[in-house]
């Protein structure tokens, strides 16, 4: 019988992403709070751009985009928010977007199998995924209920169950 597999990535569903930037968009157009204030969020090449006039409104508009991030599904670990920046009247704050397991993630996450996961489980990596292969399949269930149950820094999603 063959080993039974899956993989551990953390991938972005960028449609979901995307939703929830244009939701938080038209929140941030629509909201009193956010009148005269030069609000808005947009994209900005490969990351999310936030502007206000003060820096507690750019805070305030990266809450919004938070909240509706939360509500679509996608964890606030796959998001990287810088500080807010003073550019000309207005304050910036770019928020990076973290696909894939670094090495060292990958590393970190490898070793949490090695020796928390039950005998007979094998973590390899692969590029910027891992791959977890065991005899059983009951194995593989109480790997991923180990990793969901650790706090990583990094938003993980279990594919290719086989």
């Amino acid at each position: 019988m063959a080993d039974s597999s899956f993989d551990v990535v953390s991938k972005l569903d960028r449609q979901e992403v995307d939703n929830a930037l244009n939701q938080a968009a038209k929140e941030v157009a629509n909201r009193f709070d956010f009148r005269n204030v030069d609000a808005g969020v947009k994209w900005s090449g490969e990351t999310i751009e936030i502007q206000a006039n003060t820096e507690e409104r750019a805070k305030a508009v990266l809450d919004v985009l938070k909240d509706k991030l939360v509500k679509r599904g996608i964890s606030l670990k796959a998001i990287d928010p810088g500080e807010p920046k003073a550019s000309g009247k207005l304050y910036k704050i770019g928020v990076g977007l973290k696909e894939g397991i670094s090495q060292e993630d990958a590393k970190k996450i490898g070793k949490i199998i090695r020796d928390e996961g039950p005998k007979g489980v094998k973590a390899q990596i692969q590029g910027d995924e891992l791959r977890v292969t065991s005899k059983k399949k009951d194995d593989l269930q109480e790997v991923i209920s180990l990793l969901k149950g650790k706090d990583l820094d990094v938003a993980l999603q279990f594919v290719n169950y086989r």
